[in-house]
């Protein structure tokens, strides 16, 4: 599908069913999370542009290369946060944004309560971060959000997508690049995916 890359490497479908699992406790849920985000996160970046440099060895000059991107992460509040970690330990150079959002029970509509962003925001390569993308509201609202505020260039990752998810996001911005482990078959009644992995929120803070 255009604008979708499915990251199917046999570690993150591992890591993907050990969410999905009723069992999984939230401290193990976290844990994977995390993990599974860093791994994603490798896909996601691969044709970042790099700038040349050079430095010294122990034993030699050479080239070396840093990324030549700004770049800000910015997870949706609050299972986004579950993901921040794994994405800093392989982008330690990143800024951090947030956006909070939370879904109406009644409408599923996102109503957003906080939002903070680094100044550099505008000439970054911000990276959108949260766990799921179902009837894809918040995703919606949340990347408005961030071009109201001048970014141009970004990207959505999520672990689990749903068909609905994915055609708003592709219908309503169609210049950002969706990535994501899974595109599962549907949405319930209540707009929770299925199967799913429950409320990933709920299960990395333990609210359930």
């Amino acid at each position: 599908m255009k604008n979708l890359t499915i990251i199917d490497h046999p570690l993150v479908q591992r890591d993907v069913s050990i969410l999905r699992d009723k069992y999984t406790p939230n401290h193990l849920f976290r844990t994977v999370l995390s993990r599974v985000a860093g791994m994603m996160a490798f896909e996601v970046t691969h044709d970042f542009l790099l700038e040349e440099y050079s430095l010294q060895t122990p034993l030699a000059r050479t080239k070396g290369y840093k990324l030549k991107n700004d770049i800000v992460i910015v997870p949706i509040l609050r299972a986004g946060l579950g993901m921040v970690e794994g994405f800093l330990n392989v982008l330690p150079e990143a800024r951090v944004g947030h956006v909070g959002l939370y879904r109406d029970e009644e409408s599923l509509e996102p109503v957003d309560y906080y939002s903070k962003f680094p100044k550099t925001l505008a000439r970054s390569l911000v990276l959108l971060i949260d766990p799921m993308l179902a009837t894809g509201g918040s995703a919606k609202a949340a990347l408005s959000f961030l071009k109201n505020k001048g970014a141009k260039n970004i990207r959505l990752v999520c672990l689990v997508a749903s068909p609905a998810g994915v055609r708003i996001i592709r219908k309503t911005h169609p210049d950002v690049h969706i990535f994501c482990a899974v595109v599962d078959k549907g949405l319930n009644d209540r707009g929770y995916i299925l199967p799913g992995l429950g409320d990933a929120g709920d299960r990395v803070f333990g609210t359930e």
